[in-house]
């Protein structure tokens, strides 16, 4: 990928006075009106450090949830306007709005240094349908546009992809510039041995990218959702567990052609339901009882995918083991979790993908600098890594 012009390519000169529209991935948890956990955020306070600094008046646009088109309460960017106030010390306006007079007439009304937020982009559908007229209305809010929101860049969507097409200069934030140079150093000469794991829910969201990903991988250990359908390719009975039965036929050929690379479970941690009190662990085979549904890896299995994290080479983990949000089902990712950090502490290069694999590092008392890297993306990250086009960073400008 050639080299993207950053924000402070340009010079301070460049910013003065100008609106500039920044997208941000502050897609973070929120709950009973307070943020959870608030790293997303914080990646990008330089940048806007930055541009406040050289006199641009910012505003501020990012999704969160998936509103579908409505306007959920829960899913305002409030919080995260009040959040902002207290890392920026100033007072960041909010129009509680995303587009129309109102967002316009206070676009107009910023001065030099100033930052707005814009409300959730969700709320409206046009944003993920990447609608031409939804895109010119964010365009005509600003004259430069910055995209620092990483972890959507993966989304062809108004505000990553539709709205740079009416700027001339479309620049890369801090934080996107430094995921691009760490990532594509990882992917021309990863640290041997190289060793993967994923988890999480879907294959068919990962596809493109892990065939890749295999192919590089010394060894991949593969948990959470998507061993079931691995799983069952292999003709193993995985009970009440989803499988992705489209993708059935295309792990069964990753199984055959790289059969000495990918690991998948040899025991579960099973239930009839998540919070179900009947619950057993099978430890002889890998073997799921038809009324029974696998929401953790078992012991046998932890004990044999953290015997090959060790502190050498790099390690790549992206995706949950299991239904780690309930404390049943958590061990498998938390002994992953702390193996991850003592390969670290051990010299291993370590880059955690965002999503949900970051909230089960912070679950599992996992910090995280006990990580070499910790990407604010999930899918972006994973896809970049897959050598997948993303189109958020392909369309900005290079240096």
């Amino acid at each position: 990928m050639k080299k993207k012009l950053l924000v402070t390519d340009l010079p301070c000169s460049e910013y003065e006075g100008k609106r500039v529209f920044v997208r941000v991935d502050f897609n973070v948890p929120v709950n009973g009106g307070k943020i959870t956990e608030d790293y997303r955020i914080r990646r990008t306070i330089p940048t806007i450090d930055y541009l406040t600094r050289c006199g641009a008046r910012v505003i501020l646009a990012s999704h969160m949830g998936r509103p579908k088109g409505r306007m959920i309460e829960d899913l305002s960017m409030a919080p995260v306007a009040e959040r902002l106030n207290e890392f920026l010390e100033i007072k960041v306006r909010f129009p509680g709005a995303v587009v129309g007079r109102k967002v316009e007439n206070a676009s107009k009304k910023l001065k030099n240094g100033e930052v707005m937020l814009l409300e959730n982009l969700r709320y409206h559908n046009e944003e993920a349908e990447n609608d031409a007229d939804f895109s010119r209305k964010l365009a005509s809010l600003a004259d430069i546009y910055v995209n620092e929101a990483f972890g959507t860049s993966h989304r062809a969507h108004a505000s990553t992809y539709g709205m740079t097409a009416h700027f001339e200069k479309k620049l890369a934030g801090l934080m996107v510039g430094n995921e691009i140079k760490f990532l594509s150093r990882l992917i021309k000469r990863p640290k041997k041995p190289y060793l993967v794991i994923v988890g999480g829910m879907k294959i068919k969201d990962k596809m493109g990218a892990l065939k890749n990903i295999i192919k590089k991988a010394d060894r991949v250990l593969v948990g959470g959702g998507v061993a079931y359908t691995f799983l069952a390719a292999r003709g193993v009975s995985v009970g009440k567990c989803s499988v992705e039965k489209e993708m059935i036929c295309w792990a069964r050929e990753a199984l055959e052609t790289y059969k000495e690379k990918i690991l998948l479970p040899v025991d579960h941690v099973m239930a009839e339901a998540a919070g179900g009190r009947k619950m057993r662990v099978v430890v002889t085979g890998a073997e799921i009882p038809d009324d029974m549904t696998a929401f953790d890896i078992g012991p046998k299995t932890v004990e044999k995918f953290t015997s090959h994290i060790k502190g050498e080479g790099t390690v790549f983990w992206n995706g949950p083991m299991g239904f780690f949000e309930v404390d049943d089902f958590s061990n498998g990712t938390s002994a992953i979790a702390r193996s991850f950090a003592l390969a670290t502490w051990r010299g291993a290069t370590t880059v955690l993908g965002g999503g949900d694999s970051v909230a089960s590092l912070k679950k599992s008392g996992v910090k995280f600098s006990e990580a070499t890297h910790v990407s604010t993306g999930g899918g972006a990250c994973f896809e970049f890594l897959g050598g997948v086009d993303l189109p958020g960073i392909s369309i900005l400008s290079d240096s």
